[in-house]
């Protein structure tokens, strides 16, 4: 391996194109979040349209490009971290309208943090843990086909255009539901639900996770939608008299979907407290290590020793950038609740569970990928910490409690969006390359770009729409799931009104959870159980789990079918699989992002759905997504014979 640097990464024109792409892509992204309650990875998308704008102007290299990929997928993840918290202050009545410089520190110093506290996480989760991290994998084999053109860049190509093809037809067009589902009540009142997202790119990163993280999200599934929420109907309906009345007459999916939001995600929720505790103490040796080696490196090993590929910002840099942020931070707190010893500890809570949950979202994204990755549920968790701290300093009843702790939330969840991506981007580097710190320090530039237009973009979808209630007469406002959610945990922390019976059997989970994975350690099983991917499962939507599980059971069935013909090399055997799975998480990414165009320039959600009336039904939606899983194992298996 070559120790000096190799040319043209940051480039000036690499950063400009790249902060161009990360202020569309992160509006795009807002407004999405508000409105679906989803965000879309900017990664691919960025990559894509790097290699193209950047061939225009000359000579491009991997590299450069790969940098435009990095510091653009920041849009994303910075809007998904502001819209997912700060509009809960506009829901709690704290603000009439989003302040630019306040969302600017929240989000920027947010994103400014998690990209420090996730340096030390590159070595642990990256190298010592060697997590899948999807989303890097297909992001660094769509820049690799862009080096070397030839046949992977057809497969890439063609499955790039089935999955646009397929994020046209269902989300633009309409010509199928998004999710088969099926659900009956069974018995009289026992509940039967079942749910299936057609979408491509969640099969593709299923293939890249493999079966076993697979297994485990399904699991998690069941646990939900199988057990928990059939037993909640038939036997604690009464608990929640609000929600006993929301069920009266309802259909089987309107009911479970009712009991989920509710209830039974939170058990998700108590399992990702758990999980995150137990994965930071499992990997405490890994994050020791990794910080002592950035220490050991800044005082005394030589750099020309150090291959780039290994250079991160030194420790000293991420030492001080912490401290730099953390006290702007403070000054904000006590703007809020006007005390030095509650701003204090906000502050210590902030920085405390901004590490130990960027760490959760490391891992997690490691496992399922950034856009799998519940930063919501890691979020909640954290207001849900805070409050508990608050209400013992401000009391029951504090009108401030819950803004002060979705201020906290705020950070946090920025924090740990950005975290998780930059550990995406960086393991694209670490397969295409590039030198860390270069990265980090275009993630950081990134965050910052994109945390500067969420105010504006905020308000101009406030007057335009509105947020939970409509801006005026005739308008639907955007519903704004998460930041509701968040509002209502806070709020019920001081006032009463949560399933705290529902966490602590998420607790409970999460302990047997771990115990049974403990065993498999023991007894040195090639599967595992980490809680964390357990968790996900329980706090997503079914349908989300299925697919992903699907796309895990595939690729298993093309390492057997390489076994079986003399052997099986995940480098050389998968690589046209994988390149199949980046192409469809690539075109559905960035038809994604596409749509949002139309839908932002007309106010309608379903301007495209001119053949919405000539739906066949969610059964053709279903035999495409099976044709399509049928090509990506012809091409897995019989690529390989080329």
């Amino acid at each position: 391996m070559m120790h000096e640097d190799p040319a043209r990464q940051l480039t000036l024109r690499a950063i400009l194109l790249s902060v161009v792409l990360t202020v569309v892509l992160a509006a795009a992204n807002a407004y999405l979040g508000l409105f679906a309650g989803l965000t879309v990875a900017t990664a691919i998308p960025a990559a894509v349209v790097s290699m193209g704008v950047l061939r225009l102007l000359g000579r491009v290299s991997v590299l450069e490009n790969n940098i435009v990929a990095t510091g653009a997928s920041a849009g994303s993840s910075i809007a998904a971290g502001t819209i997912f918290t700060i509009p809960a202050l506009v829901l709690l009545g704290q603000w009439q309208r989003f302040d630019y410089w306040w969302v600017l520190a929240i989000a920027g110093l947010g994103g400014l943090l998690g990209v420090l506290f996730s340096v030390p996480l590159r070595r642990t989760l990256i190298i010592d843990q060697q997590l899948k991290f999807p989303e890097g994998v297909a992001t660094a084999e769509v820049l690799k086909v862009s080096a070397d053109p030839g046949s992977g860049l057809r497969a890439l190509g063609l499955a790039a255009a089935a999955g646009a093809a397929f994020k046209v037809a269902l989300s633009g067009l309409k010509l199928s539901p998004e999710a088969f589902t099926a659900s009956g009540y069974l018995g009289g009142r026992a509940i039967g639900f079942f749910g299936f997202s057609l979408s491509p790119a969640l099969l593709a990163v299923g293939y890249i996770v493999g079966l076993n993280i697979g297994v485990l999200m399904l699991s998690g599934g069941a646990l939900s939608w199988w057990v928990f929420i059939p037993l909640y109907n038939l036997f604690l309906q009464g608990h929640d008299p609000a929600l006993a009345a929301q069920l009266v007459g309802a259909s089987a999916e309107d009911a479970a979907w009712a009991i989920w939001g509710a209830q039974v995600r939170y058990i998700g929720v108590g399992a990702m407290l758990v999980g995150g505790l137990w994965s930071l103490w499992t990997l405490r040796g890994s994050l020791l290590s990794g910080i002592r080696s950035g220490l050991g490196m800044h005082r005394g090993a030589a750099t020309a020793d150090v291959p780039h590929t290994e250079r991160d910002l030194p420790m000293s840099v991420i030492l001080y950038g912490i401290v730099l942020f953390v006290l702007p931070l403070f000054a904000l707190y006590y703007l809020v609740v006007d005390s030095i010893g509650v701003a204090l500890a906000m502050a210590v809570i902030m920085l405390v569970a901004g590490f130990v949950f960027s760490s959760v979202s490391g891992y997690m994204a490691g496992l399922v990928g950034s856009s799998n990755n519940p930063v919501s549920g890691i979020t909640i968790s954290t207001i849900l910490f805070a409050s508990l701290v608050l209400l013992a300093m401000l009391g029951r009843g504090s009108t401030i409690g819950p803004v002060a702790a979705i201020m906290i939330g705020a950070v946090i969840c920025n924090s740990a969006a950005i975290a998780g991506d930059n550990l995406q981007d960086l393991k694209a580097g670490q397969l295409v390359g590039a030198t860390p710190w270069r990265q980090q320090v275009m993630l950081a530039i990134g965050a910052v770009s994109s945390a500067a237009v969420m105010a504006p973009v905020l308000n101009l979808l406030l007057e335009a729409y509105g947020i939970g209630t409509p801006a005026r007469e005739g308008v639907t406002p955007l519903a704004a799931p998460q930041a509701t959610l968040m509002a209502s945990v806070a709020k019920g922390i001081f006032i009463g009104g949560l399933p705290w019976a529902m966490i602590a059997t998420g607790a409970v989970v999460g302990v047997i959870v771990i115990l049974i994975d403990e065993q498999l350690r023991r007894s040195g099983s090639a599967w595992r159980a980490p809680i964390l991917a357990v968790a996900v499962g329980i706090y997503l939507p079914l349908e989300l789990s299925t697919p992903i599980f699907a796309g895990g059971l595939l690729a298993h069935l093309v390492e057997r079918w390489h076994r079986a013909r003399g052997g099986f090399d995940p480098d050389k055997s998968g690589q046209t699989g994988l390149l199949f799975s980046a192409g469809l998480i690539a075109g559905e990414a960035i038809l994604g992002v596409l749509l949002a165009i139309p839908i932002v320039l007309s106010g309608d959600a379903n301007v495209l759905a001119v053949a919405e009336s000539l739906r066949p039904g969610k059964w053709a939606g279903v035999l495409a997504l099976s044709a399509v899983a049928w090509w990506m194992y012809r091409a897995a298996t019989t690529g390989a014979r080329k």
